[in-house]
């Protein structure tokens, strides 16, 4: 006589095994050296241990970036945030919107946090508003820092603003 499991059954018991925690009214704060870089708010974060450990906030996150005087410099906010531990990065959609005190403006409907690198990035749709008057949209991604100080576009299309200096003779 043999003992025989279908792999249904393996996979079955296998997904039960997966530890889930959940907690609730969230506020996280992230350091480096010392210094206070960024702080998440949420209202429930789960956080999964499987093959992949990583966290999830699906009602939404918020996340204020600190300058070295630690003033807010950049606030982001998603409707849905997937924080990847061992890799250090944030999947973010639903509404991601990112704005710093300049008043720079960055919407997408979804990026990437590269908390390592401290950068975000897509490969799909963009919209970027800012005081200065520019208004420009895009359909094949961006990169920027973390500050919005340097954002680099993939085919941009939109409203420019040009000093007088730059078209007069």
């Amino acid at each position: 006589m043999s003992c025989e499991n279908k792999q249904k059954d393996i996979d079955d018991a296998v997904k039960r095994l997966m530890l889930q925690e959940e907690a609730k009214n969230i506020e996280s704060y992230l350091s480096l050296g010392g210094k206070m870089k960024a702080k998440l708010t949420s209202p429930l974060m789960l956080r999964f241990q499987a093959d992949t450990v990583y966290s999830e906030f699906p009602r939404s996150l918020h996340v204020e970036f600190y300058n070295d005087s630690t003033s807010v410099e950049t606030e982001l906010g998603a409707l849905y945030g997937k924080y990847y531990e061992v890799l250090n990065k944030v999947y973010l959609r639903d509404s991601v919107i990112v704005f710093n005190i300049k008043g720079d403006t960055l919407r997408c409907p979804e990026m990437w946090w590269d908390q390592n690198l401290q950068k975000f990035y897509n490969d799909t749709t963009w919209q970027l508003d800012s005081k200065s008057g520019t208004h420009l949209k895009g359909h094949s991604g961006f990169e920027a820092s973390q500050d919005l100080r340097s954002i680099i576009f993939k085919e941009p299309k939109g409203v420019f603003p040009v000093a007088d200096s730059v078209i007069s003779k």
